[in-house]
Parts: structure tokens; C-alpha cells; sequence
């Protein structure tokens, strides 16, 4: 509300914003209202905090994502495991998406994710029981229909819970994906779409796409720049699907500069204007408000929104 500042001033508020544990890509978005929505989100003073309740709430989701990677890892360390080690800042953030959008009125979630993490995400994102999970891992106890092998990473479930934070019945669904990283990515969003069309939901308010990726994947595969962009064609939209790219910074063995030629794996998101969010993935609270904000922009503009989850492996 200060009507002017000292220079000094002025520049410590930016650095505390722009230079710290959060980069937001918003400049080249050709619409005032959208950059100066965004600007306000980050500039206004003092809007990060977050109170003792709400970081408790942080912490508990991150030992739950913690602990069960550790209990897999001890229990079946000699298992082909696909495990979330590096960001397991995942499920706080996944689990804020939802929280953020289920008080927005969405009801529906459908999720899209690559194999990496994917146990950690139905355990404690989903709740699918754990003893359905386990009993993959143990070849006397094989379900007689789940198959072998590593393919419980490519299973996905559907499941109608309460959302403890908002009290409303949500349902989430996970779509079952192949070894080909990104080839759920269209079957989502003609997922979401279908569910929106039978529900007359013509404005996206109960149904939206949540899809996770990882970093090279999403700067190597057509299908992703494909999928982008029907994300505003008026048959195909289904006004807004937010990206979660989990980027530690390494394709398998393949070092950044290899593997692609622009500076950072989300720059295919540019050609369709989303607003884009690196944030530290050491940093929970940063992670958690840019989901927040990612939710709210999704609400507001109707828009695909990319957050990128900077990490390691």
C-alpha cells in the first residue's frame, strides 16, 4: 500500500522474492491480467507465511512420503524399485493441489504419472490399501490378476475418499501407463474431457487433469508439445491442467546438456503462454504456496500451469 519506497528497499523486496527458493517464468505471458495476478501473488508482503497448524500438516505428509520409501527399501532392497528418493516433496504438493482445488468445488482429479514414485503416490495420495501394494512385492502372495515383475509401477486404481482438509468427498483416479513415459498424457486429458462432457461441467469447475513428468521426458517426447496443445482448442479444452514436472536434473544417465537444447525442460509450456514455477524441492513451504497458487490460477484463468520441482536422484 506504500506509495513510494527507497531503491534499496525496493530491491531487497525483489531479491527476497525473485533471487530465493522460488523462480517464476510469467514475463513473456501476453496477458496483462494473468502477469500482474501472478506479480501480486509473490509481491505482495509477508504472503508465504504459514502458520503452525499448516506446517505441521506439511511435515506430517513428508515423513509419510519418507518413511514408505525407507520401508520399501529395507524390506526389498534387492527389488527393481522405482522410488521417489530426491523429491519426496511430491505428495505434500500433490496432496495441496488437491486440498487447494477441492475448496475451489472440484470433485474429480484425474492423475497421469510416469512409473518413478508412483507406489508412494497411490499409498498416500490415493489410499489404496497397503496391503494390496505389498503383496506385489512378494511373489508367494501375487494376486492372481495383477501380474509380475515390475509392472505394479504401471498400474493405476480409481478411488472415492474424504479429503480430511476441506471435508468433501473427492474421487481420484490414476491411470495405468506404459513403459513409454508419456503416453498417458492424451489419455488423461480425453479422460477429464469425457467425464466433463457427460457431467455438463462446461467450464471445468468438478473435473481437471493433474500430470506429473519427469524432466527429460518432458523436453524429449513429441507427445508432451502434442498435448499441450490442444490445451485451448474450444474441442478439445479441458480449461486447465496442471503440470508437476519432477526434475532431478538427470534423464536416466543423461547429463541436461545432452539432452536437450533450450536452458530449462519446461520451455515447451511457453508456445501455449502457462505460467511456469521452479521451486526448490528442498524447500516445503515454497513447494507447498506455489501449488496453492498454481490451484488458484487453474480456478482463475482457466490455463494449463507448470510447476517444476528442482531436485536430485
Amino acid at each position: 500500500n506504500e506509495a513510494a519506497l527507497p531503491l534499496r528497499e525496493i530491491i531487497r523486496r525483489l531479491e527476497e522474492v525473485y533471487c530465493r527458493h522460488i523462480g517464476v517464468e510469467f514475463m513473456f505471458i501476453n496477458n496483462l491480467d494473468q502477469t500482474d495476478w501472478i506479480r501480486k501473488k509473490f509481491e505482495t508482503p509477508g504472503i508465504m507465511q504459514f502458520n503452525n497448524e499448516e506446517k505441521r500438516l506439511i511435515l506430517a505428509r513428508l515423513i509419510r512420503s519418507t518413511r514408505f520409501e525407507e520401508f520399501l527399501a529395507r524390506k526389498w532392497s534387492s527389488e527393481k524399485r522405482f522410488g521417489l528418493e530426491g523429491c519426496e516433496v511430491l505428495i505434500p504438493s500433490l496432496k495441496t493441489i488437491i486440498d487447494s482445488s477441492s475448496t475451489f468445488e472440484v470433485d474429480s482429479f484425474v492423475i497421469g504419472m510416469p512409473h518413478r514414485g508412483r507406489l508412494n503416490v497411490l499409498a498416500n495420495v490415493c489410499r489404496k490399501p497397503l496391503e494390496k501394494i505389498i503383496c506385489q512385492f512378494d511373489s508367494k502372495l501375487e494376486a492372481a490378476d495383477e501380474g509380475s515383475g515390475d509392472v505394479k509401477y504401471h498400474l493405476g486404481m480409481s478411488h472415492e475418499r474424504l479429503n480430511r482438509v476441506t471435508g468433501k468427498e473427492i474421487k481420484l483416479a490414476v491411470v495405468a501407463n506404459p513403459s513409454h513415459l508419456e503416453a498417458c498424457d492424451p489419455v488423461v486429458q480425453g479422460k477429464v474431457k469425457a467425464e466433463q462432457f457427460y457431467r455438463k461441467d462446461e467450464a471445468g469447475q468438478k473435473v481437471m487433469g493433474i500430470l506429473l513428468h519427469g524432466d527429460a521426458a518432458f523436453a524429449g517426447q513429441g507427445i508432451v508439445y502434442e498435448t499441450m496443445h490442444l490445451s485451448d482448442l474450444p474441442a478439445f479444452t479441458t480449461h486447465g491442467t496442471i503440470h508437476v514436472v519432477v526434475n532431478n536434473q538427470i534423464g536416466f544417465t543423461t547429463d541436461p546438456r545432452m539432452s536437450r537444447s533450450s536452458p530449462y525442460c519446461t520451455d515447451v509450456a511457453r508456445v501455449v503462454n502457462a505460467p511456469i514455477f521452479h521451486v526448490n524441492a528442498d524447500d516445503p513451504e515454497a513447494v507447498t504456496y506455489v501449488c496453492k497458487v498454481a490451484a488458484e490460477f487453474r480456478k482463475t484463468f482457466k490455463k494449463d500451469v507448470i510447476i517444476d520441482l528442482v531436485c536430485y536422484r
